[in-house]
């Protein structure tokens, strides 16, 4: 009986196939809609999660200040080499500590000029920011020692200044000093909050202190927490150690902050999670109009097809035939507009990703929820129309033209 059911159904389908196929568009389009927003939402949450990871794993940041951002507006003062020792030395749970300074400054090599921003470490801000060489070395510790003008440049530097030239050996100016290329960083690309982290140009700490600063101030400290260990219980024993070295009493605020990065990714993601819910929700919608449609429609093919039911009846067909008759062919049309919306979501998925620069993540189980929705809208928009169909009194629905 289901199969005799599913061959009137298509029948009627392709009688009206213009008809069907704008019924089923609110169906196509909502299943689409849920599927895109499910799949760019989960695109951009690896995004998130993988640019924090791209800064260094198990990463605390360690700024001047109440809140985080440049050192000029933070109001804390600067820390000092003898706080980058104190947290390597005093702190356990620590693997590396990288000290950092940072200003904008313009860059010129030969005819280019570029503007970026000029760092200056040691070889430990490599290590704590997972940040591999595509060509050259890292200081010597010969360089770092005396303060030689040498440099390591990013991949958006290396591109504005040099081109398609090599530029190890090549000598970039900063204000009045020349530095040697020593070694070309892999590219990383933006970063979460948007800027660009292969702008980078990173010399010896000492050099820039002498040559660029003119001060021994450090505006941040970078710091690696070993694997097994919690960073949460490091960030407290690294808050702890600099209250007591920045003589901060009991009863003040911190004139520093430390920043956790998988505190920032997990708050991140969290809310990319909640935007997709919150726009997937809203894209479902159109599933209810689509399913509104539906019962429309049907409700006017029971009314034209009112002297063919009338004749079923007649002849012998029972309630139930009728009722599954109508009722798998609102299935069928919701059906048919779930498969097409899944087509299209992931056609426009894979396209949508590639503009947005985001990773595509084929999810099975939405591709599958959707689809079941949409069979369901059938089924729930389809009952009424069927069972007025199936309640049909026979003679009136002979007497109908």
């Amino acid at each position: 009986m289901l199969g005799n059911a599913l061959l009137l159904a298509l029948r009627e389908i392709r009688r009206n196939v213009l008809r069907s196929v704008l019924t089923i568009l609110g169906i196509v389009i909502g299943v689409a809609a849920v599927i895109v927003m499910v799949t760019l939402g989960d695109g951009a949450t690896l995004a998130v999660t993988s640019n924090i990871q791209s800064l260094g794993s198990n990463l605390l940041m360690i700024r001047p200040g109440q809140r985080m951002g440049p050192v000029s507006g933070s109001g804390g003062s600067p820390f000092r080499l003898d706080d980058v020792a104190a947290v390597g030395r005093d702190i356990p749970a620590v693997q590396a500590v990288a000290p950092a300074a940072t200003q904008s400054m313009t860059a010129v090599a030969g005819n280019a000029n570029w503007s970026a921003s000029v760092t200056g470490t040691d070889n430990r801000f490599f290590e704590v920011r997972n940040w591999t060489f595509a060509a050259g070395r890292p200081f010597t510790e010969a360089e770092v020692r005396s303060g030689r003008a040498v440099c390591v440049i990013g991949a958006t530097v290396q591109k504005e200044l040099f081109g398609l030239q090599d530029p190890l050996g090549q000598k970039i100016r900063l204000k009045q000093v020349s530095c040697e290329v020593v070694g070309l960083l892999q590219a990383k690309g933006q970063s979460t909050m948007g800027t660009d982290q292969d702008d980078i140009i990173v010399m010896p700490l000492r050099t820039y202190h002498r040559r660029l600063a003119g001060n021994r101030n450090v505006s941040l400290i970078q710091v690696t927490v070993r694997e097994g260990e919690s960073t949460e219980e490091a960030k407290g024993a690294i808050e702890r150690l600099m209250r007591k070295r920045r003589h901060i009493d009991a009863h003040e605020q911190d004139d520093f902050n430390v920043r956790d990065m998988k505190e920032v990714a997990n708050m991140l993601t969290g809310t990319t999670k909640v935007l997709t819910e919150l726009l997937s929700a809203v894209a479902a919608v159109s599933l209810l109009v689509g399913g509104i449609g539906i019962m429309n429609i049907m409700l006017v093919s029971v009314t034209e097809r009112t002297r063919e039911i009338g004749i079923r009846l007649a002849i012998g067909a029972l309630e139930r035939e009728v009722l599954m008759q109508f009722l798998v062919e609102a299935v069928a049309l919701s059906s048919l507009g779930g498969v097409l919306g899944i087509v299209l979501a992931l056609g426009a998925s894979v396209q949508l990703a590639d503009l947005l620069e985001v990773p595509f993540i084929f999810n099975p189980r939405i591709v599958v929820i959707a689809f079941l929705f949409s069979a369901a809208v059938g089924v729930i928009f389809g009952y009424f129309p069927a069972r007025r169909a199936a309640r049909l009194d026979p003679i009136e629905a002979l007497r109908r033209e």
